[in-house]
């Protein structure tokens, strides 16, 4: 079950935290939000290829608060990441997806992570890849993406973090953690 707008605040003001938190960011079943200043960006001129049971060498982090804004490349990938910081209660899971009117532009936002499970806690990095023909510029502070919350059966036994704690309280993007499992 999808919860309302009336449900959303019922849950902010008992166990679903979210900080910077906007009455104007609350939507009919979703809570908007906004984008972080920080990005990560991969440097493929000097590598060759992306080995999963090894650590990422070949990124960078971007911090344009002084721009401003962001400019993705037609086909290009970056990380980005919400401004709010998120606590999801045991017995909720939230799905995180890209507003329409960016959709519209070419720009993906989450390429296929969209679920935030029980428990976790922290930012939401954003796998942004930008379809369009077009350079895409986005801006900090814009509305972003839109979360979800569905309610679960019943809480889960254990939360996020003490199942798989790889980017339980995450503040900035977060690459790929993959390589731990090997």
């Amino acid at each position: 079950m999808v919860l309302s707008d009336v449900d959303i605040r019922k849950r902010l003001s008992k166990d679903l935290k979210i900080s910077p938190f906007s009455e104007e960011s609350i939507q009919p079943s979703s809570y908007d939000l906004h984008l972080a200043s920080k990005f990560i960006i991969f440097d493929n001129h000097f590598t060759e290829i992306i080995d999963v049971k090894a650590k990422n060498t070949n990124s960078k982090i971007v911090d344009v608060k002084d721009e401003g804004y962001f400019l993705i490349h037609p086909n290009n990938f970056i990380l980005g990441a919400t401004q709010e910081i998120v606590k999801i209660p045991n017995d909720l899971v939230a799905r995180i997806e890209g507003k329409s009117s960016i959709g519209r532009l070419g720009l993906i936002i989450h390429a296929t992570a969209g679920y935030v499970d029980p428990g976790f806690e922290g930012t939401l990095t954003l796998e942004m890849f930008n379809l369009s023909s077009l350079p895409i510029k986005i801006y900090v502070n814009m509305k972003i993406a839109q979360l979800s919350f569905l309610e679960m059966t019943s809480p889960s036994s254990k939360k996020y973090g003490e199942y798989n704690n790889k980017y339980q309280n995450q503040i900035d993007p977060t690459e790929s953690m993959l390589w731990k499992d090997f």
